[in-house]
């Protein structure tokens, strides 16, 4: 008895899936060795650390930029094209990266990483092809686990890689970026047919706010769109302050904080891979994004009142249930747009999270230093997680208030 061979829409999915994971794997094993190469250029850890700033901004700057030029172009003339030309772009840019003779080269590679990593965007949108209305929540909560799978390894083996030498993480991922490149190339087929496709390329449509403006002509996805920015805000307190309020607030090191990443990341991927399709199929999409993002309102709450380390773990599994949000509030923003225009909306909404990363780290560290600071009115180190927590429960009443109830709604701009 032979055994079916896979569809094509599985197959497809399945390579979304790895381009993400090895996208996101190869992201993170950079993170542990990035901060000491930087510092190597600077000679000052004090000077490193403003570098690293200036990166996280230009980064998400360039991403602000890019991902609405990638929609449009993915709209126009397909995924496929878009998601190679990401995977070879990246492999390049993390061999620059390697090869760095100064700060300066570094800077450029961030750049290069900004405008080519901004394909997340379009494999959202060759999930929007090839699966209906009713399965894409679980799809996208897939992608999620890829995410947190890549986060969870990726910083462990990077550091590993990096006590050997402080550029050989770089040289791996720019292989894992080359691997995925040859492997889309002979495997991945178009998700988007000539008819589907668009009919000319919008240059107005590439331009960052004309892309957030996109989303002005579908005001039922408005409030989604503010509740998926509002996140992502949130989500920005974890690299923001995560590592100096874990040192400030209960002594630990690099090496709890790292087991502790470790524990986020796979409390993450469980929620994606085993949690999020059962739960969305018995809530509906509309209640799984407000018990999503009340679960993450609970477990911030947690991070900032915990007393001790043992309770500020307690919230872990917790604030893990939020990743429901996420591809609830895809489907549900996918329901309402049109074939031919996913690839520009993703894009926009690609371009709404750049924009709170250019914004949210600076608002999260201002908070958490001015409450364990000589002058704090309170001292609170728990601060940022609270405004984290208060983002994600005006994200929850939001949703509340603007999420569609029924599924069947009106694909056409007013």
């Amino acid at each position: 008895m032979t055994t079916p061979a896979p569809s094509p829409r599985k197959a497809a999915l399945a390579f979304i899936f790895l381009v993400v994971l090895i996208d996101v794997l190869a992201f993170g094993l950079i993170i542990p060795v990035l901060p000491h190469l930087v510092e190597e250029f600077t000679g000052s850890t004090a000077t490193a650390a403003l570098w690293i700033g200036v990166f996280g901004t230009v980064f998400a700057a360039i991403q602000f930029v890019s991902s609405p030029i990638q929609g449009a172009l993915s709209d126009r003339y397909g995924r496929r094209p878009v998601i190679l030309l990401s995977c070879l772009g990246l492999a390049l840019d993390f061999a620059i990266m390697a090869l760095a003779p100064s700060l300066w080269w570094l800077l450029l590679a961030r750049v290069f990483s900004g405008v080519f990593s901004a394909s997340f965007s379009t494999a959202n949108a060759y999930v929007a092809d090839v699966v209906p209305p009713e399965a894409r929540a679980k799809s996208y909560g897939m992608i999620g686990a890829a995410f947190g799978l890549g986060f969870t390894i990726g910083p462990v083996i990077g550091g590993w890689l990096g006590e050997v030498d402080l550029r050989l993480p770089f040289w791996f991922a720019a292989g894992l970026a080359l691997v995925n490149f040859c492997y889309g190339l002979f495997v991945l087929p178009e998700s988007l047919p000539p008819s589907s496709r668009a009919t000319r390329f919008d240059w107005r449509a590439i331009r960052p706010y004309a892309a957030i403006l996109l989303i002005g002509r579908y005001p039922r996805i408005v409030g989604l769109a503010a509740v998926v920015f509002i996140a992502n805000l949130a989500h920005y307190v974890y690299p923001s302050v995560f590592v100096l309020f874990a040192d400030v607030r209960f002594g630990w090191g690099p090496w709890q904080v790292g087991w502790v990443l470790f524990l986020v990341g796979v409390c993450s991927v469980i929620v994606n891979a085993a949690v999020v399709g059962r739960l969305v199929r018995a809530m509906g999409e509309r209640r799984a994004l407000i018990f999503g993002l009340c679960c993450g309102t609970v477990g911030f709450a947690v991070y900032a009142f915990a007393p001790q380390g043992w309770i500020f773990l307690l919230g872990l599994p917790v604030s893990a249930l939020w990743a429901i949000a996420a591809p609830a509030s895809q489907a549900l923003i996918t329901r309402e747009v049109d074939v031919d225009m996913q690839g520009r909306i993703q894009g926009a909404l690609m371009s709404l999270v750049s924009v709170a990363g250019i914004i949210a780290p600076i608002a999260f560290a201002s908070v958490f230093g001015l409450f364990i600071g000589e002058r704090a009115p309170v001292e609170f180190p728990g601060a940022a997680w609270a405004l984290a927590g208060l983002l994600l429960a005006l994200g929850a009443l939001i949703a509340w208030r603007h999420a569609p109830r029924h599924a069947a709604a009106s694909l056409q701009p007013d």
